[in-house]
């Protein structure tokens, strides 16, 4: 199942890769769109998202949109050790530095638990409409959002991947660890998830 997932990562990051410039901005922008229609923001909402890596869907247009709509943003920040391979949202506010990644990533306090956030767009490499999430490998969101796995009802966060309508396939090995999506929103529109 690893070899399978690692071929496809490895596949449809190359597509990823390959759009042009002018695309991705395009794309980006009716992402921002799509989920003004259909998850219509609201202000004191608190919403995660990530800073785009360059062959990643900008997320600046969606971070315009939730500013707009009065919402708070939380970035992620991996912890510095590489064994700990864990991350917690800290508000977008003040100063930003680059992690070891080269990823973006505000100074400050972080929230007590991911619980408190409403709503997260979640990055992803791949995606399938039971919500099977192919991400980088890193396993980051699967760790912080495992309290999905165990409980069959939760208050929050709703996780909503952002991807390109290409990055959807028909099926993905489900791994054991692996956090279910609740939708996903592309340029052709949202892709409610069997969870969601």
């Amino acid at each position: 199942m690893d070899c399978e997932r690692n071929v496809l990562r490895r596949s449809l990051r190359q597509r990823r890769r390959g759009v042009p410039r002018s695309e991705r901005a395009a794309t980006s922008r009716r992402v921002a769109l799509n989920v003004d229609r259909a998850l219509h923001l609201r202000e004191g909402w608190r919403i995660g998202l990530y800073a785009s890596l360059p062959e990643e869907l900008d997320t600046a247009p969606l971070m315009a949109l939730a500013r707009e709509r009065g919402c708070r943003i939380y970035l992620p920040v991996i912890a510095r050790s590489r064994r700990a391979r864990s991350m917690r949202f800290v508000e977008m506010t003040g100063t930003q530095r680059l992690n070891r990644l080269g990823i973006a990533e505000p100074s400050g306090a972080p929230l007590p638990a991911v619980r408190c956030l409403d709503l997260v767009f979640v990055p992803l490499v791949g995606f399938d409409c039971s919500g099977v999430r192919l991400g980088m490998g890193g396993g980051y969101y699967d760790r912080a959002f495992a309290f999905r796995r165990w409980r069959t009802a939760w208050h929050a966060p709703r996780l909503i991947g952002i991807a390109y309508a290409f990055q959807q396939v028909g099926s993905i090995a489900h791994a054991p660890h692996d956090v279910r999506l609740d939708a996903v929103v592309t340029e052709r529109g949202i892709i409610r998830c069997s969870t969601g």
